[in-house]
């Protein structure tokens, strides 16, 4: 496919604009952690000429990984957006991190796109590739994306390429593996001292061209008779998979009768095949030589993304309804339409301020106009309630990111993305649509943070700004969840793992101006009586004038869970006056939220006061609280009090050769693992109930039980009496 050079001048200094959604092209690069995504889309810019040889763009700056906390990690944390122009298109790249801690950037760029290249480590074990990749393809194979597989670091691998596109087949093929095959091979250099041979050329299988990189510039070279052998089984394999997903279906009859399929037949079935989502080639690509301006692969793949994949006009958009819910008609990507854009992405610039990376699904957005923006509400992750938080907000400045600098846009239309400037008010999966006919598009399934982090604010100046600081932060990162428990009063972010947590700590630290402290996280635990128990509340004073006289006696009894505090009045002949009866009854309730015993609060008892005294002069609501509050700690002095703790249903989905593992991990949690399902092909969901004090870090534990293969969910099932050794480890630790 496309095997000549269609370049156009680079995009240096100015901003690419599209006029039409037919020459966009939306891309999100997808892989695992250190498998060169980001260098890849350097090389690609610069092949491009939208950066200098030195791998730069022009205006200062690297080309993706920009942000502070990117160079100091060494590795991508967030999305990002790069505009290339070729073959008379609009490339939009979206870069996303590899690392699992921030899949929810991996999320935000899944929407963006409308075609994904998968980048895979040539050096990279096969497992790790499937860990972190598989469940994305198959999440983009069920909405029908486009795909296609870029593999890297051929030269540092020790690897035959023919072997490792087997193992992508493998790994991504599921029924289908001859729709994952290769369009080129590469060409081997001479060896290196260490015995590596690094690709220097390409050689393209359908036209049998051969493509040397080797200078650093792209040149076209005879076909070489002598390797035509070596690719002659590659060739037919590819042919025969083209042909198998040809709309033609008297192609296959004609090719297995011996008939030559001609290459433009073979080019326009290849090019239909990867834009409905039905074939995934596989490429090889590097970075260029020293000096050279073109990397191996790199115009090829752009021909690929150009040619083969589909243009936002062939895309679906989300369903949209009223801000209330009510249906409204399909939208179509129409730069005449009604507008319909959403934000993908919110981060913050130090200098401007709050910037939405915008998708622009119908319409036509630009600068000055008046917008309705609307969501679905994400009060549930500590966000605002969208309830009260629709608005009309005016567009400022539309730009197109570049490294860490904007390049002003006129205008944005259906089908492309542009950076929004200072939108006050919308957050990651808002919806900005025309003022006088708002929208709201369906929103995409955001990972469920399952790793606490409870912090506490360092000084007192600390804690005027943590508010704001975690409010903004949760604005830029909808996988973020803010909790402020009222059980346990502390203030939780629930992040994704352990980079994900340092990258939130980072930017509250330095990009807000906010010191916290990192404090152990607790649970809501809670005490009830194990067994039957009786107490006197006496509360009797006098100092002169008015005293304080209140004497109640109760009676206190386990009950089933989940029946919280009752409390029953069996008082005869008046002996506690009625009107201080509900005050017995609050000074009870008051004591059992503080707790019994061990300061956790009292639940599952019936109180039943039985009798008392009262004084017709001393005798007061005041006194009888707090002469119910007695009642009831000497009736747990005298009886058996059990912790309860709570229990999380687990749902573990996992490849069948980790159930062992996570089995025996679970129980090892004092989980109770309750069934198992099969969940598809080769994998397992195992579900368990599990005491939450023992699964803080599981998300993190899971990943290394499983080779980042498993992912799971909980949710709050119930709270079951804490075993005695453990409740003693418990009170211990409040003791001291």
């Amino acid at each position: 496919m496309g095997d000549k050079a269609n370049a156009h001048p680079g995009a240096a200094g100015r901003a690419i604009t599209a006029d039409q959604p037919s020459s966009v092209r939306n891309v999100v690069l997808v892989g695992h952690s250190g498998s060169g995504k980001t260098t890849l889309v350097e090389a690609l810019a610069l092949t491009a000429g939208a950066v200098n040889r030195a791998g730069r763009v022009e205006d200062g700056g690297t080309v993706s990984d920009y942000d502070e906390i990117e160079h100091r990690q060494q590795r991508s944390v967030q999305l990002s957006l790069v505009p290339l122009e070729w073959g008379g298109c609009k490339i939009n790249l979206l870069d996303t991190p590899g690392y699992a801690d921030f899949v929810g950037e991996l999320r935000a760029g899944l929407r963006a796109a409308d075609a994904a290249l998968f980048v895979v480590s040539a050096a990279q074990e096969a497992d790790a590739v499937a860990g972190s990749c598989r469940m994305v393809w198959e999440e983009c194979a069920a909405v029908g994306m486009p795909r296609a597989i870029v593999v890297t670091h051929l030269d540092t691998a020790r690897v035959d390429f023919d072997e490792l596109t087997r193992v992508l087949a493998r790994i991504f093929g599921g029924d289908d593996p001859d729709a994952i095959l290769p369009l080129y091979v590469p060409v081997l250099g001479p060896q290196t001292p260490d015995g590596h041979a690094p690709a220097t050329g390409l050689i393209g299988l359908l036209t049998q061209k051969i493509f040397d990189y080797s200078s650093g510039e792209r040149q076209e070279n005879p076909p070489d008779d002598a390797q035509r052998p070596l690719i002659a089984e590659a060739r037919n394999r590819l042919i025969e998979g083209i042909i198998a997903e040809s709309e033609d279906e008297s192609l296959m009859d004609r090719y297995l009768g011996g008939e030559e399929i001609d290459l433009k037949t073979l080019v326009d079935d290849l090019e239909k095949a990867v834009a409905r989502g039905s074939f995934h080639p596989v490429l090889a690509a590097a970075p260029a030589a020293s000096g050279g301006k073109q990397g191996l692969g790199t115009v090829e793949l752009l021909d690929l993304i150009t040619r083969g994949f589909p243009t936002p006009l062939e895309r679906e958009a989300p369903a949209v309804t009223t801000p209330q819910g009510a249906a409204r008609p399909p939208i179509t990507c129409d730069p005449a339409g009604p507008l319909v854009a959403e934000v993908v992405k919110t981060s913050s610039d130090p200098y401007v301020g709050r910037i939405s990376l915008v998708r622009v699904f119908s319409g036509t957005l630009r600068p000055d106009e008046t917008v309705h923006v609307s969501g679905h509400g994400l009060a549930d992750r500590g966000h605002e309630d969208r309830a009260s938080h629709e608005a009309d907000e005016r567009i400022g400045a539309l730009s197109a990111p570049f490294g860490k600098h904007q390049r002003q846009l006129n205008h944005a239309i259906a089908g492309d993305l542009a950076c929004v400037g200072k939108l006050s008010r919308a957050e990651t999966g808002d919806t900005l649509s025309a003022k006088d006919d708002p929208l709201l598009m369906e929103p995409w399934t955001m990972p469920d943070p399952l790793l606490p982090l409870a912090i506490e604010a360092h000084s007192k100046a600390d804690e005027d700004k943590l508010s704001q600081g975690l409010a903004r932060l949760v604005a830029e990162d909808p996988a973020m969840r803010l909790e402020q428990n009222q059980d346990t009063h502390q203030v939780v972010l629930w992040c994704l793992g352990e980079a994900h947590k340092d990258v939130a700590l980072e930017r509250l630290r330095k990009r807000y101006g906010v010191q916290v402290d990192v404090v152990p996280h607790k649970v809501s635990l809670r005490e009830t009586f194990g067994d039957r128990s009786s107490g006197r509340g006496r509360h009797v004073k006098q100092s002169g004038g008015h005293g304080q006289y209140a004497i109640c006696e109760i009676d206190v009894e386990p009950l089933p869970p989940g029946s919280g505090i009752e409390f029953v009045d069996k008082v005869v002949g008046g002996a506690v006056p009625r009107q201080f009866i509900p005050s017995v009854e609050k000074g009870v309730r008051a004591q059992a939220a503080k707790g019994v015993a061990a300061g956790y609060p009292l639940v599952d008892v019936r109180v039943t006061l039985l009798d008392g005294k009262a004084h017709s002069v001393d005798s007061s609501d005041a006194a009888f609280q707090t002469a119910g509050a007695l009642a009831l700690r000497e009736a747990a002095a005298d009886a058996r009090i059990n912790l309860l703790e709570p229990v999380a249903e687990v749902q573990v989905l996992v490849p069948d050769e980790y159930v062992g593992p996570v089995m025996s991990d679970l129980s090892g949690r004092r989980g109770r693992v309750v069934g198992t399902e099969q969940a598809g092909q080769g994998r397992t969901l195992v579900r368990a109930d599990v005491p939450e004090i023992e699964i803080g870090r599981y998300a993190v534990d899971l990943r290394s039980i499983s080779h980042g293969t498993g992912r799971f969910d909980r949710a709050y099932a119930r709270h079951e009496a804490m075993p005695p050794q453990v409740a003693d480890r418990v009170r211990e630790r409040v003791g001291s």
